[in-house]
């Protein structure tokens, strides 16, 4: 008996696209309980670093975002006073303490000196680390001491090179002062002039910066094939040219990565500009990160809500610069 096989087939294909929309709504779930059963070994090595992490990390953050809605200070927290418990009294205030961070000057000045620091240190970094970077993927001799030397400042714990270089720019007994007396130059307020105190900080972190960006855009360096400069140098390129067309688009992606942390870690700096002025000459050298530090621990009575709003804004501003970084990648190409 002869077979109909092309309306078997359409009928097979109806009934199958018929189960495949029955099936749709529960797609997801489904692949989730496949990943589980599959990589159920990787879950749960992932499992307790995810629970720590989001205990350590997402208490404070939920707490901080709490008392920035409420008016909480020293004097009205929760507090002990020898065998006496006082309750907290704070209240909630929602928006208030941020209306009254954006509408006053102290924030925008603040930021402003934020953002000129940030720039110019990450700006600065990349320059200096890209040019070591390139001199150290040459065949030079000593390259190894030349690249262990350059890494000390990394090597050494941050807090130590800023007290020795808050020895170097003391005014009246530091290095720096003491060799351009030797040479007949009045000593400069490196730490007690605005002008100077911010061309100081910027200064050190740019030398603390420098070991990290060198280490990463070498690795960079060293990925990219040395047939294409071969093969550019045979077709008449000069240097600028290789540089421009060869190693600037390698290190396209490894340079955002680095551009990206540094520009994070730089914009929360807290132990450069504390340990070495304080935020001072006055409020010059004041950071988003040490004023919210100063709302808390410094000034009386401590504030702790209005802290907490500078560090939620802070918070804030980072994620805007991270999506907006991000999306200009993808339009660039890149996958971030």
């Amino acid at each position: 008996m002869a077979v109909d096989t092309s309306s078997q087939s359409v009928a097979k294909a109806a009934g199958d696209d018929a189960r495949g929309r029955s099936r749709r709504p529960g797609k997801p779930a489904g692949k989730v309980r496949r990943s589980l059963s599959t990589h159920w070994y990787a879950w749960a090595m992932v499992a307790p670093v995810t629970i720590v992490i989001a205990v350590i990390i997402g208490y404070p953050l939920v707490r901080g975002i709490y008392l920035s809605l409420t008016d909480a200070n020293e004097r009205n927290v929760a507090r002990s006073i020898g065998v006496n418990e006082i309750p907290a009294t704070y209240e909630f205030v929602g928006l208030d303490n941020y209306k009254e961070a954006l509408s006053g000057s102290q924030f925008f000045e603040t930021l402003g000196w934020t953002l000129v620091w940030t720039v110019s240190c990450v700006a600065v970094t990349f320059v200096l680390g890209l040019a070591l970077a390139n001199m150290l993927n040459r065949r030079i001799a000593g390259r190894s001491f030349y690249r262990m030397f350059l890494i000390l400042p990394w090597a050494v714990p941050g807090f130590v090179s800023v007290f020795a270089w808050r020895f170097l720019y003391n005014e009246n007994n530091g290095l720096l002062n003491q060799m351009l007396g030797g040479v007949g130059i009045d000593a400069v307020p490196w730490l007690n002039d605005p002008t100077w105190a911010k061309f100081s900080v910027i200064a050190v972190n740019v030398w603390l910066g420098i070991p990290f960006m060198m280490v990463a855009l070498l690795g960079g360096l060293q990925s990219i094939p040395g047939e294409l400069y071969e093969a550019a140098e045979m077709d008449g390129a000069g240097p600028w040219q290789r540089f421009r067309n060869i190693t600037m688009p390698g290190l396209r992606s490894v340079s955002t990565t680095v551009i990206l942390l540094s520009t994070i870690w730089t914009f929360n700096m807290f132990p450069v500009i504390f340990l070495l002025t304080r935020g001072g000459p006055g409020e010059a050298t004041q950071i988003l990160v040490t004023q919210a530090y100063k709302f808390s621990f410094e000034i009386s009575p401590r504030d702790f809500a209005q802290s907490s709003t500078w560090g939620v804004l802070i918070l804030v501003l980072l994620m805007l610069f991270a999506a907006v970084y991000r999306r200009v990648l993808r339009k660039q190409g890149e996958v971030w």
